[in-house]
C-alpha cells in the first residue's frame, strides 16, 4: 500500500507493510512471531492477554458536534473530549510507528446499498487473521480500489498512563471519533473489542439513513423464507438459528435496508466452552486450517481441553462463514417473515411460545428480557432477571427507542409475525421445573417457520396478556399455558406477579414524554 496513507493517519517510519496477507501467509507470520500454537484440526490457537472479554466500562464516544446531538448519553455511551482523544491518538500512532504492521482491509455489510468498508491497522498478526475471519473479505478486484471509510487503530501495546488525569475509567481505551472517522484501541488485545466496535458504529450509522442494525441470528428457508432470532447469551441464539434444513445468513449482526436482510460480518465468533462434535457438530466441525481459537488450554500434540475454563469461560473461536457448510452464499435474503424473540425465564412463568402484537414486539424488543440462574455468578442464589435493550444494549450508541420505532415500521410494512420463545424453565422456577427441552423448543420453532402454529386456537394469559396456542403438534398442552405446568398454582402467580414488577419497573427508563410508551402492551399485575 501507499505509505503516504500510513502518514496520513500519523504512523511514521513504519517498516514493513503487511497489506491484506493470505491466511496462509498470516497463520505462517503467527508461527513465526510465537503468537499461536497450532491445533490437530489445523486451527490456530492464541491468548489474548489479561483481557478475556470486552471492556466496556473503557469504551468512549468523542464528544463532538453533530454526533453529539444524535449520541444516548450515559452508562452505556460514555464522553471524551476532543482533546483526550488526540492526545491518546498519538499514544496510539507512536505505538505503531518505528515497526512493522499489518493493515486489513474488509467490509462490514453485505449489502451493496449499507456496506462501509474499514480498515485495522494492528502490530499484531493474529488480530490481522481475527479480522479477516470475522468481516467480509474483498475481492482481488475490490482490493485495488479500496477506500476506507473508517480507521481502527489497534495499539494493543499500549496503555494510558494518565488515564486518572483524564477522568477515564483504566489504563485501558476505546475511543471512536465518529466526525473523523476512526477508532483507537489501547490496552487490550481481545478480538472482540474490534469487532463489537464496528457494531456499535453500524448501530450509529444506518438508523440515520432509515435502517435497521439487528443484534441477532439470521436463516432462510428453501422457499426464501427469512427468520430472524434475537436472544441474549445462553438464550438458544446460535443453536436454533443452525438449522439443516434451513440456511445460515449469520449468526450474530445483521441489518435491514430496502432490500432486505444481511449480514454485517462474513465470519461466525462461537463460545465453544464444553463444545463437543455431538452436541454442536457444525461449530465444532468449523474449527479447523484458518479457525482461530482464543484462550484455549491445549496439551499433548495439538490437542484442546474444551472442558478446561481455567483460563477463562468465554472461549471462543473465530471462522469464516464458509466453514459452516449450509449459509447463503450471498450473505443475505429478503425482507423477514418471522421474528423471533428468544428467553430463558429461569422463573418459569413464560410460555414456550406467544404470538405477540406489533405493540407487544415493541415492548418485548426494548425489555430484552432473560434470566441469569443460580450458580452463574457468585453471590446468586436464585433467578435473576436481566434486561439489556433491543436485545443489545451495549453496542446502541442511539436510543434505543429509535431501533424499536424502525423494528415496529418494517414490522408493519412487511407484515412480519412476531413470537416470544421461552428456551428456560416450565414447571417451576430453576431449582424445582425443568428446562424446556431442545425438541418442544425445536417443535415450537418449526412450527413458526412452517406456518402451522397460525392454525392454533389461542388462549391470554393474566398478567402477561401473552396469546399462547392451546395445542401444538405433538407439545403437551399442560406446558403451553405456564400456569398449568405449575403443581403449586399460588407459587406460580406469586412468581408471575414479581417477574411482572420487574419488566414494569425496568420499562419505566423508557417512559417520557420524548419517545413512544409501549407499556400499556406489557404486564399489567391484577389483569
Amino acid at each position: 500500500m501507499n505509505l503516504t496513507e500510513l502518514e496520513e493517519i500519523g504512523l511514521k517510519n513504519v517498516g514493513k507493510v503487511f497489506h491484506n496477507l493470505s491466511y496462509d501467509e498470516l497463520i505462517q507470520h503467527e508461527i513465526d512471531n510465537d503468537e499461536c500454537a497450532v491445533t490437530k484440526f489445523g486451527a490456530t490457537a492464541v491468548d489474548t492477554g489479561i483481557f478475556t472479554g470486552r471492556s466496556p466500562k473503557d469504551k468512549y464516544f468523542v464528544d463532538r458536534d453533530p454526533s453529539n446531538k444524535y449520541i444516548a448519553w450515559g452508562d452505556v455511551n460514555k464522553k471524551v473530549s476532543a482533546d483526550i482523544f488526540t492526545e491518546l491518538l498519538a499514544v496510539a500512532q507512536e505505538q505503531l510507528s518505528n515497526r512493522d504492521i499489518y493493515v486489513t482491509d474488509v467490509f462490514c455489510g453485505s449489502s451493496a446499498a449499507s456496506k462501509r468498508s474499514v480498515r485495522f491497522v494492528s502490530e499484531i498478526a493474529w488480530q490481522s487473521h481475527f479480522v479477516k475471519n470475522m468481516f467480509i473479505r474483498p475481492t482481488p478486484s475490490e482490493l485495488e480500489v479500496f477506500k476506507s471509510d473508517f480507521t481502527v487503530l489497534n495499539a494493543c501495546k499500549a496503555v494510558d498512563d494518565k488515564w486518572q488525569e483524564h477522568g477515564l475509567n483504566s489504563e485501558v481505551f476505546v475511543l471512536f471519533d465518529v466526525e473523523n472517522n476512526m477508532a483507537i484501541i489501547g490496552g487490550t488485545w481481545y478480538g472482540g473489542e474490534m469487532k463489537k466496535g464496528i457494531f456499535s458504529m453500524m448501530n450509529y450509522w444506518l438508523p440515520l439513513e432509515g435502517k435497521l442494525p439487528m443484534h441477532c441470528s439470521a436463516n432462510v428457508g428453501e422457499k426464501g423464507d427469512t427468520a430472524l432470532f434475537f436472544g441474549l447469551s445462553g438464550t438458544g441464539k446460535t443453536t436454533l438459528s443452525t438449522d439443516p434444513h434451513r440456511a445460515l445468513i449469520g449468526d450474530d449482526e445483521h441489518g435491514w435496508d430496502n432490500y432486505g436482510v444481511f449480514n454485517f460480518e462474513g465470519g461466525c465468533y462461537a463460545k465453544v466452552i464444553d463444545i463437543d462434535a455431538k452436541s454442536e457438530p457444525e461449530i465444532y466441525n468449523a474449527i479447523r486450517t484458518n479457525a482461530l481459537l482464543e484462550n484455549v488450554v491445549m496439551y499433548g500434540e495439538g490437542e484442546v481441553d474444551y472442558e478446561d475454563n481455567s483460563k477463562t469461560e468465554n472461549t471462543r473461536v473465530s471462522y469464516p462463514i464458509e466453514h459452516i457448510k449450509n449459509h447463503a452464499a450471498s450473505l443475505s435474503a429478503g425482507h423477514p417473515e418471522n421474528i423471533i424473540f428468544l428467553t430463558a425465564d429461569a422463573f418459569g412463568v413464560l410460555p414456550p411460545v406467544s404470538k405477540l402484537t406489533k405493540e407487544q414486539a415493541m415492548y418485548y424488543f426494548l425489555s430484552g428480557y432473560t434470566a441469569k440462574i443460580a450458580g452463574t455468578e457468585r453471590g446468586i442464589t436464585e433467578p435473576v432477571a436481566t434486561f439489556s435493550a433491543c436485545f443489545g444494549e451495549a453496542f446502541l450508541p442511539l436510543h434505543p427507542t429509535v431501533y424499536a420505532k424502525l423494528l415496529g415500521e418494517k414490522i408493519d410494512k412487511h407484515g412480519v409475525n412476531v413470537y416470544l420463545v421461552n428456551t428456560g424453565w416450565t414447571g417451576g422456577a430453576y431449582g424445582v421445573g425443568h428446562r424446556m427441552s431442545i425438541k418442544d423448543t425445536r417443535a415450537c420453532i418449526n412450527a413458526i417457520l412452517d406456518g402451522s402454529i397460525k392454525e392454533s386456537e389461542f388462549d391470554t394469559t393474566k398478567t402477561f396478556r401473552l396469546h399462547v396456542p392451546k395445542t401444538l403438534g405433538s407439545i403437551n398442552p399442560e406446558i403451553l399455558n405456564p400456569r398449568n405446568a405449575w403443581e403449586d398454582k399460588d407459587k406460580f402467580d406469586k412468581t408471575r406477579d414479581t417477574l411482572a414488577e420487574m419488566f414494569i419497573k425496568n420499562y419505566k427508563k423508557y417512559q417520557d414524554a420524548d419517545h413512544p410508551d409501549f407499556s400499556p402492551y406489557g404486564p399489567k399485575v391484577g389483569s
